[in-house]
């Protein structure tokens, strides 16, 4: 009876993983890897479930055998533990060895687990690796498992098709960077001798000496800003150019030439009409929506662009607006630093070129709003920040003309103008904003909005706006964010200018404005020579910082990054509470230690700099906006490449398409996850969001 019991359940066990299989090889320094322990399993918000498991063979093969009707119920993975490498000419087992392969919620039917699949599934799955397996956020899983193919195809074990294409393989440092890493992993296991210098350059701060290939790689991946010198320095001493030869004999290339600042993989994503990006935002199924300043293959410049649409990719980058014009309709025109999303599918843009406020479907890109937009009869002038109030209310921002616009749950036909020009009642009109520039919900219900025209901040309740009152910050702040204790970090762009020949510079350039208006020069003019001003002072004398107001207002610091902070832009929180920096023309991003010091690093304190002094680099160009998604990823926009071409009434023909910035950059697994879209001060992910079906 017992022995009969027994073999039903082998039975059950087999008939239950016998619908599909997954073939695959392991590998390492591009040889086999034969005895390694193949291991498949279920990721999700728990502990990952081991569903199957394998032993390579002489040739590194292995099959494993999974239910059909688990697919799309998590994240499939794939790890590989010892074995004896071909390349260790001594036959010998390595216990070091362990590699990853991340495959989605629907396997391929054939992998290759490898040092190039290890080092992108750590990286783009940072925020929920762990030295005991995967596990977290169903988006946020499937959002970091999407980008895995971008890195590496995991058929073959070699690069992936984004990562070679003309925007990252020769304009960035990431393919060098991804294939370093995947040759100091393989140095590891090649030599074992190699694995305690890997080991011992890759223990974190304050850490546990790691014992094999993944925990080093996952250390890497936490810690990039930490010792990125030491390991670089690693590459010399595992593979030296031989005598007589010019390149060392490495498994992988191109490699590092140089060490970099930091250990980060990021990727340039392009199309679906991205071009001069203004503000970004992530929807609720980690897709992200951008606003372009100018069309694709227009040639825009500062006195004459083509505006352009709204963009939409995926999580992966893939575009799912249209490729040249991205989304129009609806009266948007050239879009600025305005786009929020609200809960109810709606997605809000506001134009420069348009001067209104457009609403475009989430769902299906279609414009919601009537085909000039909701201009208010005209009244408007050139919009740019906007954002969605956890109650539905709507405000926007008219940076030309120093007003807010009030949408209540989104109803244009009520919208309500105050400032200086009010359609509202008189003692409802303020004269509060200097070019309100963008602006934040805090957690009792008040209003910040950055005066960029200024060094102030206006705040104010949204039951009663004209009790405003101001509060002193740095010069021309721009992006404001709230994080979950209700205090307001602001990014200002030029900060507080002290040297005598900065201030003097300044004073010459508002002078030459204010001679500009006399002369009756036209507010086209007045508005770009305005840009090209800021543009000079930011790039003549680099610097800016950011200030941190406690929810009373007052001024509880003001941080410039150990000097790393470069006309600060755009500013965002993750769930730890850090904040993160978008330098315009630093073409960095900074990470800030914020106000739970208990997240940051050992020893930092709030405000100090997590990021290297250059900041995180790659694939930046002049950038504005900074967004932070479901798996940590962290999202730039790419706004300007060659201001010395659009600074001119008449561009050279050759670069006369080059004023737009190209595409969004997303530097993976670097920030807490946080709950998107952002209604409000930032949540971090938790509890799970569900995956959305497509």
């Amino acid at each position: 009876m017992r022995a009969t019991l027994c073999f039903a359940i082998a039975l059950m066990a087999v008939s239950t993983f016998a619908a599909d299989r997954i073939e695959g090889r392991v590998e390492g320094a591009r040889q086999p890897i034969a005895g390694a322990a193949v291991t498949l399993w279920l990721a999700g918000a728990g502990a990952p479930l081991k569903i199957a498991r394998a032993q390579t063979g002489d040739d590194g093969g292995f099959n494993v055998t999974l239910d059909a009707g688990q697919r799309g119920t998590g994240v499939f993975y794939l790890t590989a533990t010892g074995g004896v490498p071909r390349a260790n000419p001594s036959g010998k087992p390595n216990p070091a060895i362990r590699l990853l392969a991340i495959l989605g919620t629907a396997p391929p039917e054939r992998v290759t687990i490898n040092e190039l699949t290890t080092v992108a599934s750590v990286w783009t799955a940072a925020q929920f690796l762990n030295h005991d397996g995967l596990s977290g956020n169903a988006l946020g899983l499937k959002i970091a498992a999407g980008n895995v193919p971008n890195l590496v195809d995991l058929r073959t074990g070699g690069l992936g098709p984004v990562i070679q294409d003309p925007l990252n393989s020769n304009r960035t440092p990431t393919l060098a960077r991804f294939n370093t890493l995947a040759i100091l992993l393989s140095a590891c296991i090649k030599m074992p001798a190699a694995c305690d210098r890997l080991f011992g350059t890759t223990t974190p701060p304050g850490g546990t000496v790691p014992d094999n290939t993944l925990s080093a790689a996952l250390n890497i991946a936490h810690y990039p800003w930490y010792r990125p010198h030491a390991r670089f320095a690693l590459l010399n001493e595992f593979y030296p150019v031989p005598a007589g030869k010019h390149w060392r004999d490495v498994p992988f290339i191109p490699y590092l030439n140089f060490p970099p600042s930091a250990w980060t993989l990021s990727l340039v994503y392009a199309g679906g009409g991205l071009n001069s990006l203004g503000g970004i935002a992530i929807d609720g199924d980690g897709n992200l929506w951008a606003g372009d300043n100018f069309l694709v293959g227009a040639q825009s410049t500062i006195f004459t662009g083509f505006g352009g649409g709204v963009s939409k990719l995926s999580p992966n980058g893939k575009p799912l607006s249209p490729m040249t014009t991205g989304y129009r309709g609806g009266g948007v025109d050239g879009p600025g630093f305005g786009l929020a999303i609200g809960p109810d599918d709606r997605v809000w843009t506001t134009s420069l070129a348009g001067r209104n406020i457009s609403v475009f479907d989430r769902k299906t890109g279609k414009p919601l709003s009537p085909a000039s937009g909701y201009d208010f009869d005209g009244q408007l002038g050139p919009m740019q920040g906007i954002i969605v109030t956890p109650s539905g209310d709507v405000w926007a921002l008219d940076n030309g003309k120093d007003q807010i616009v009030y949408l209540p749950k989104g109803n244009a036909a009520r919208g309500r103008i105050f400032g200086r020009v009010s359609n509202s009642k008189p003692a409802d009109g303020f004269l509060k904003f200097k070019a309100p520039f963008h602006l934040a919900i805090d957690q009792r219900d008040r209003i910040w909005v950055t005066n960029s025209g200024a060094d102030t901040v206006t705040r104010f309740p949204t039951s009663a706006p004209g009790q405003a009152e101001q509060i002193k910050v740095g010069y021309a702040p721009r992006a404001i964010a709230i994080d979950s204790r209700g205090n307001a970090w602001v990014a200002n762009t030029v900060g507080h200018p002290s040297t005598r020949e900065k201030l003097a510079f300044i004073e010459a350039k508002l002078k030459a404005k204010a001679e500009s208006r006399k002369k009756g020069a036209s507010e086209a003019d007045r508005a770009a020579r305005e840009w090209i001003d800021l543009y000079e002072i930011i790039t003549k004398y680099p610097g800016g910082d950011v200030s941190l107001l406690d929810p009373n207002g007052r001024l509880r610091g003001t941080f410039d990054g150990d000097n790393s902070l470069i006309g600060p832009w755009g500013i965002a929180i993750d769930g730890n509470d850090n904040v993160w920096v978008a330098n315009s023309t630093g073409h960095s991003i900074t990470q800030l230690c914020g106000v739970r010091i208990d997240t940051c690093p050992p020893g930092l304190k709030t405000g100090d700099p997590i990021s290297p002094r250059a900041g995180y680099l790659g694939g930046l160009q002049i950038i504005t906006d900074v967004a932070i998604d479901p798996a940590g990823n962290v999202w730039v926009a790419n706004n300007w490449d060659r201001p010395d071409e659009g600074f001119k009434q008449t561009p050279s023909e050759a670069l006369s398409t080059r004023f737009g910035g190209d595409g969004a950059v997303v530097f993976f697994g670097l920030a807490k996850p946080v709950r998107t879209p952002l209604i409000g001060p930032v949540q971090a992910l938790s509890p799970p969001q569900t995956i959305p079906h497509p």
